[in-house]
């Protein structure tokens, strides 16, 4: 009877692909020819890499044990051949390569390409999606039926037209979702998440899906055994991790990383296929997760989240309560605010107004009526920090008071692969080689476009004792690291009482500022009796293979006493020895330029260091609040321009030819005595 059944399933789909032949053949023809594996070495063709000059690989001896801490550099966010949206995408290499290429090997991509880091990384998390975990163990056993064959045959072909079908049917859709929220607000939506007989090699098991649930923790298993064989203390650290992936309409996202730390890890990760929401998930973890054991969890394109990510709605249709709200302050103390899909700092009129929040925006805000596809306010991660803020008041503790990281998602198993001059897209032969990259697809999403709307990704930086996974670890778990957009410009950021502007020119201002203060991701209790506000110190370096640092800026939160909350953004230190304008509080542009006929930059304007001690002029005694720094660099060519030397073209006009590079540093946040000295009570009270 089962072979029948799939024997007319197998019908129905060649019946179905006949009609979309039919229907639409021309232009699934045409997507086959611009995206296939087959036609790579003919793309390749058209390009020539030594137009473009790359800076030859850096190496250097890890530095010694630091108790003022080091800052070191890595990717907690990778996807390699064993994620199934990558193998359809064309991806052919896996985790070892990954691991590899970390350490500083080149790699030659599945686009033809040959691909290296400027300088190996620090630490490295290989995250795919534990949706797919177990296909490649149930594909390569024996005895599998028709119904298996054909697809293991369709989820291990690379056809981005697969990978289509599948996202819009495991996404779902918004039609007849009618929003009566105001434009930009989140409407709360029921949603029923697919288990193990939903997954199309699953489907039909008469153990109720039992076999693909043990198929899974073999693959995890194999996922714990490299980290363990690839990590080497003090000089290159591993974590065991993956992607939670429960997906969204209109190719949304509301993904989380989860990174593990210990030698006795849970032999199951925990997908969307096991829990509905994240505050399950978190349960579900902790249960798994005791003795030698913790890890932590980190959002991922907020921007692209329909405005769930900082709303108070789970995935499913649920509402936090003050225990779902306990777990999300324990378990996720990092948001990843920069990769290939986009910023997710701000946005430019959803309840933001500096202009640097137009920095690598993907979507418009959204108009009244729209539930998907557009910039909600709650996609953020500044205003999910004020949302933080109107939660503490609420509840007597923070559960949104999260520190900075960035990425690339990188689905070509090349982490940290963030400079411009590098960039090969992150899709494998959808995106690779060059040609491919800056092909636009009228006829698909606006923000699906990779020439208008990828960026080159991001990295993250944590300030640790030294490279091990516990002083690693407890870096991400306090916070105490910064997001950048790809290169490595080195930053620092204090607050407190006991140093003043002295501290700039003083050779041991690290050490001051660690005795006196707090460093980002810190809590710096604030006092009524406080007349004056803090001193917040920050220094910036330069990347010495980017271009030279041109300001840096504080953007300040709070919350007022009647439970409003606000921002501003200031300059605080200008490059060029200029002054910040009192009347606009910008730093005057420097005038730095890029040469676009090689992409050289001025190395007459900017700065190698920028310093400075700053009080806020507003600052309220005894009000909340929160603060973090922004440092930009001069203009460098932007990763479009890159191509467009090695393709022999113009710069496409329509989007910039270059990119002002930067940092973020985790927020500092000030409240007031009583509330910091309830938090860690409350915070051992977080159920499982």
């Amino acid at each position: 009877m089962l072979k029948k059944i799939l024997l007319v399933l197998l019908l129905l789909l060649l019946g179905g692909a006949a009609f979309l032949w039919f229907s639409g053949g021309d232009d699934l023809y045409a997507l086959y020819e611009a995206t296939s594996p087959a036609n790579v070495e003919r793309d390749y063709a058209l390009q020539d890499d030594s137009r473009v000059s790359v800076p030859a690989l850096r190496t250097a001896p890890p530095p010694p044990a630091n108790p003022l801490k080091n800052a070191y550099w890595g990717e907690l966010h990778v996807h390699t051949v064993e994620s199934l949206d990558a193998v359809l995408f064309g991806t052919t290499l896996g985790i070892e390569d990954a691991y590899r290429f970390a350490r500083g090997e080149p790699l030659r991509g599945d686009g033809g390409e040959l691909t290296r880091l400027s300088r190996p990384l620090d630490f490295v998390a290989i995250t795919d999606h534990a949706e797919g975990f177990g296909t490649r163990v149930r594909c390569g056993g024996e005895g599998l039926s028709l119904g298996e064959r054909f697809n293991c045959w369709m989820m291990n072909t690379p056809n981005v037209t697969t990978f289509i079908l599948l996202a819009a049917m495991a996404g779902g859709t918004d039609e007849g979702i009618v929003s009566a929220a105001p434009a930009g607000v989140y409407e709360r939506t029921g949603r029923e998440a697919p288990g193990y007989n939903d997954w199309p090699i699953c489907a039909g098991d008469e153990d109720d899906g039992a076999r693909c649930f043990a198929d899974s923790k073999a693959d995890w298993r194999r996922y714990r055994e490299l980290a363990e064989r690839y990590n080497e203390p003090g000089v290159f650290t591993t974590f065991a991790a993956y992607e939670f992936s429960p997906a969204l309409p209109r190719s949304g996202k509301h993904h989380r990383n989860v990174i593990f730390n210990g030698d006795a890890l849970p032999d199951h990760a925990v997908s969307s296929m096991d829990v509905p929401n994240a505050i399950e998930l978190w349960r579900e973890l902790a249960r798994n997760c005791s003795d030698d054991c913790d890890f932590l969890t980190i959002p991922h394109n907020m921007n692209k989240g329909w405005g769930l990510f900082y709303s108070p709605y789970t995935w499913d249709g649920g509402t936090y309560d003050a225990q779902g709200w306990r777990l999300r302050e324990r378990y996720e103390p990092l948001a990843e605010i920069y990769q290939v899909k986009g910023a997710s700092e701000c946005a430019l009129g959803v309840g933001a107004t500096d202009e640097e929040c137009g920095f690598s925006q993907v979507l418009p805000p959204c108009e009244q009526g729209q539930v998907a596809g557009c910039a909600f306010r709650t996609s953020f991660a500044r205003q999910g920090l004020k949302v933080g803020l109107a939660l503490e008041r609420e509840y007597g503790f923070n559960p949104l008071a999260f520190g900075f990281i960035g990425a690339t998602d990188t689905h070509n198993a090349n982490p940290g692969d963030a400079e411009e001059w590098d960039f090969v897209g992150k899709v494998a032969t959808v995106s690779s080689p060059a040609v491919r990259r800056m092909r636009e697809w009228p006829d698909r999403e606006p923000f699906e476009s990779t020439l208008q709307f990828h960026t080159g990704g991001g990295l993250a930086a944590v300030w640790a004792q030294e490279n091990t996974r516990d002083a690693i670890f407890a870096g991400m778990q306090r916070r105490e690291t910064y997001a950048t957009s790809g290169t490595r410009i080195t930053l620092r950021f204090f607050a407190g009482r006991g140093f003043d502007e002295s501290l700039v020119d003083n050779p041991d201002a690290v050490a001051l500022a660690t005795s006196g203060g707090v460093p980002m991701g810190g809590v710096l209790p604030s006092r009524p009796d406080d007349t004056q506000s803090p001193a917040f110190f920050a220094w910036a370096a330069a990347d010495p293979l980017s271009a030279p640092l041109q300001r840096i800026q504080v953007v300040k939160g709070w919350i007022d006493a009647a439970g409003q909350t606000h921002e501003t953004v200031r300059d605080i230190a200008c490059a060029d020895d200029l002054d910040v304008d009192p009347a606009t509080g910008r730093c005057p542009d420097n005038g730095a330029a890029v040469d676009l006929s090689d992409c050289s930059v001025d190395t007459g304007t900017g700065a190698g260091e920028l310093a400075v001690v700053w009080r806020d002029p507003d600052y309220v005694p005894g009000q909340n609040a929160f603060y973090y720094v922004r440092v930009l660099q001069n203009p460098t060519c932007r990763w479009s321009t890159y191509d467009s030397l090695r393709l022999g073209r113009e710069p496409p006009a329509h989007v910039p030819a270059t990119i002002r590079e930067r940092a973020w540093s985790s927020p500092i946040w000030l409240k007031t005595a009583a509330a910091q000295a309830a938090e860690p009570a409350a915070e051992q009270s977080a159920p499982l």
